[in-house]
């Protein structure tokens, strides 16, 4: 059986789909891909800025190369006259008939007098003249089904001509393509390598994480020689391992020293009382009168129930200091009911209460198997059994059972099995029921009922040991004390002893 509570998160070593999952629901993958998602968009500026002046830079250009031809077919038109305008118009077309220049003449009714495309744009020109169209190659031209984007400005002469010149900007086009091509695979490359970068980071320390987690749950289970371990790099999780282990040493060390002074001192008193306990005994088997004898009587039972609460101490600090796990072996949950309750039947039977064991036999409860120390088990089970006896009045219920829970009989990872004793008294009140788990706590109802408030201590020290999750709850009437324990591994030792 895994020696982890039900609540706790699970050891290293799970599937590779829950490691996922731990990953991606960590801080530091969420920091990481809040990084990421800020330097994507610092990304996605940065190019978009390069894009954004790069256009601006060429279609300045465009735009100046454009003006300059302007300014120098006005100016031979003005010397030349409209002759001389259109034979230069015809030899810059024939010389770049379907080059990067655009040139075409024309009459006030827009009637191509000359030029190197075939009819004026249907576009309307901005307020300052230019105009964007999609141009398409000449007739006699490889590329003549091809359109594309043209710039040019329109320029009005004396008599009604109009004169249209400009560029063709396909090279614009295809370099405004690249660069937000670029600007693409650049943002997908930058968030897939800080996406990569954080799983790897986010594994990393999950992993060193994980390992402190480890630690601590060793160190709840009992076990506080555990230190988290160091790799000598130095760096913050080096210093904070060092500050732990440094805490963890004083804390043993405080604990050592509890544990040797309640240790010493139950040791030391529970001498003395063995002595009292004797020598009144002695002195009860002498002849003394009636009064004197119930007397002696009483003093005899009040050692005895000192010695009682001291036992019971030393029972408690021996189990939480985790020394008896090495006892632990696979039993049988439903043979070790039916034991306990075979020992508290005639008690019950005395007071006239009906005690009942669920699954009925010993065998009704086949396949269910768990890993544990068998006989703090049978001690934790029969303080609830005394309790549940003491606290329920004569003719009432009282029942033991076992149970499983998610697939216990299959040995499935999450498999557990619950063993409850419930009863038909008066309960307990929700608002108390942490504190009687306490040492010496005891409700006021009950303290004119033998014992000393240690009992539930006992089996809360248990059920620390074995992992295991203790719950009281309402079994109107009554109360019911329910040990969920994790089911032992399907290879495990498939033979009990009952004793």
């Amino acid at each position: 059986m895994a020696d982890t509570a039900p609540g706790m998160p699970p050891p290293m070593g799970q599937s590779g789909p829950a490691r996922a999952r731990e990953i991606l629901a960590s801080s530091t993958f969420r920091l990481v891909l809040l990084y990421a998602l800020l330097m994507g968009g610092s990304v996605l500026i940065l190019l978009g800025f390069i894009y954004w002046s790069t256009a601006v830079y060429i279609t300045r250009q465009t735009d100046a190369t454009i003006e300059a031809e302007i300014k120098g077919l006005a100016e031979q038109y003005r010397r030349r006259g409209l002759s001389g305008l259109i034979s230069l118009v015809a030899e810059r077309s024939a010389r770049t008939p379907t080059g990067a220049g655009v040139y075409l003449l024309a009459d006030a009714d827009y009637r191509p007098l000359v030029g190197n495309i075939d009819a004026w744009p249907t576009a309307e020109p901005d307020r300052d003249g230019w105009i964007d169209f999609r141009l398409r190659g000449s007739a006699d031209a490889a590329d003549r089904d091809d359109e594309h984007a043209a710039r040019a400005k329109v320029f009005q002469l004396t008599g009604g001509l109009r004169l249209l010149v400009g560029r063709d900007v396909r090279d614009l086009g295809a370099i405004s393509v690249l660069i937000r091509e670029a600007l693409g695979w650049g943002l997908a490359f930058t968030v897939a390598l800080a996406l990569a970068g954080g799983w790897l980071m986010s594994a990393g320390i999950k992993r060193r994480i994980e390992t402190v987690n480890q630690v601590g749950r060793e160190i709840m289970e009992g076990d506080l020689s555990r230190r988290i371990p160091t790799d000598g790099s130095g760096d913050e999780f080096d210093q904070l391992a060092v500050n732990l282990n440094l805490m963890l040493a004083r804390i043993e060390t405080l604990m050592a020293s509890v544990r040797q002074v309640s240790d010493n001192i139950a040791h030391d008193l529970r001498t003395p009382l063995s002595r009292l306990h004797t020598k009144l005994s002695q002195l009860r088997d002498l002849d003394l009168g009636k009064d004197a004898a119930a007397g002696m009587d009483e003093a005899i039972a009040d050692a005895e129930e000192l010695l009682a609460a001291f036992n019971a101490l030393l029972r408690i600090a021996r189990v939480e200091s985790g020394s008896r796990r090495a006892a632990f072996a696979d039993l049988d949950p439903v043979v070790l009911l039916h034991d306990v309750a075979e020992l508290y039947e005639p008690l019950a039977a005395d007071k006239g209460q009906r005690l009942e064991v669920s699954p009925a036999g010993p065998d009704g409860g086949s396949g269910l198997r768990l890993h544990g120390d068998r006989d703090l088990l049978f001690q934790a089970l029969a303080n609830l059994l005394d309790n549940a006896i003491k606290y329920t009045a004569p003719g009432g219920d009282i029942r033991v059972a076992a149970r499983a829970r998610d697939g216990a009989r299959s040995g499935t990872v999450k498999a557990t099995i619950a063993l409850s004793v419930s009863d038909s008294g008066p309960g307990i009140p929700p608002e108390l029921r942490d504190k009687v788990l306490q040492r010496f706590y005891r409700i006021d109802a009950s303290r004119s009922e033998p014992g000393h408030g240690l009992g539930l201590s006992l089996v809360q020290a248990v059920a620390q040991l074995h992992g295991a999750e203790l719950e009281l709850a309402d079994a109107a009437p009554g109360l019911q004390v329910t040990l969920r324990l994790r089911a032992a591994p399907p290879h495990g030792n498939q033979h009990q002893r009952r004793e």
